[in-house]
């Protein structure tokens, strides 16, 4: 006789609560408390119950997919932002559509296609360049949005992001702590948040300490290893030269490194090096980095958290527009004192 499948009553005779409080901890679980999620969760696994997401997203008209748009796939900074949304959205019965912004057949008119014809029921924008209003459709007819990493400074919507401008100025305290006081800035790509932020931190944290923020020691750069080597090049040409770098992001420290090692001069006996990031290569790298380490994963998945809110109705009641997390300094080899 073949055995029968466990049922939402089966979960919830188990649970000890009513199969209504079993189907809000599955499809609503901001709406109950963290002690009965788990005695739900706990029931689940116990009878083995799995729960039937496209008879689920059929009765909420939903299509059971998220969107996440990245500005570069091949930056490596992304895989365990993207990890982390993928997990989170996968517990949640979700899948998840990824597509890099820098290809042109991902234009907002595909974007809007998939939003507005129940493709997807929410999008996740790690680029912070892509304006919700560009997005063709009537806002009110959009599922939600919620930005991650970057987000655009002209709307309000939702986000989750790292404190960048902390992040940078932790790495000025640290390399000020070790001696250093001609310290330079290598900067990313002039458009973007992040740089922003992360110039401001630098900046202001050299005014706080009383060192000078030499327009000749900030170098142009773009977030790739090639611009931390043209930051390497212009270095070299200074009569007068910085004792230490805080690059705004692990791939130009690296390059800037590189770049170092190829005119026969040492990281960090001539120059100490801070990157930021704390990519895989960071601690793998010749001499290892010191960095300022984002929790990538976590900040994945609060995304996903925020957006899944979102989807179900949670709103703002149950997350903040805004989540902020914290820096971590990582001290690695290729910073020492002065």
């Amino acid at each position: 006789m073949t055995k029968a499948f466990p049922t939402i009553q089966d979960v919830a005779r188990v649970a000890k609560v009513s199969t209504a409080t079993v189907s809000r901890a599955l499809s609503y679980p901001e709406r109950v408390s963290k002690e009965t999620r788990r005695v739900v969760i706990d029931a689940i696994e116990r009878t083995g119950y799995r729960v039937n997401q496209t008879a689920r997203n059929l009765r909420r008209k939903q299509s059971g997919a998220i969107v996440v748009l990245v500005p570069n796939l091949g930056n490596p900074f992304f895989s365990k932002i993207l990890s982390g949304i993928e997990a989170t959205a996968s517990r949640e019965g979700l899948n998840v559509l990824i597509a890099d912004t820098r290809q042109p057949q991902v234009s907002p008119r595909l974007i809007g296609e998939y939003l507005h014809a129940n493709r997807a029921d929410g999008l996740i924008l790690l680029d912070g360049a892509i304006r919700p209003d560009l997005i063709p459709g009537a806002p009110d007819r959009r599922p939600p949005i919620v930005y991650c990493c970057e987000w655009n400074e002209d709307n309000d919507l939702p986000s989750v992001r790292f404190d960048n401008s902390g992040g940078a100025a932790l790495a000025v305290r640290h390399l000020h702590g070790l001696g250093h006081r001609k310290i330079g800035h290598i900067l990313g790509p002039g458009d973007n948040v992040l740089t922003r932020e992360r110039e401001q931190g630098v900046r202001s944290a050299l005014g706080a300490l009383g060192l000078e923020a030499r327009s000749d020691w900030f170098f142009d750069g773009d977030f790739s290893l090639a611009a931390g080597a043209r930051a390497a090049a212009h270095w070299l040409a200074l009569e007068d030269r910085p004792t230490a770098i805080a690059a705004a992001n692990d791939e130009m420290a690296c390059g800037f490194i590189s770049g170092l090692h190829r005119a026969g001069l040492s990281v960090p006996d001539d120059v100490s090096v801070v990157g930021f990031d704390d990519i895989d290569i960071a601690e793998q790298f010749i001499p290892a980095l010191t960095t300022i380490r984002q929790p990538r994963s976590e900040i994945g998945e609060s995304a996903a958290t925020a957006l899944i809110g979102r989807i179900r109705g949670g709103g703002s009641e149950t997350s903040p527009e805004v989540k902020v997390l914290g820096a971590e300094l990582i001290v690695r080899s290729s910073t020492r004192a002065a």
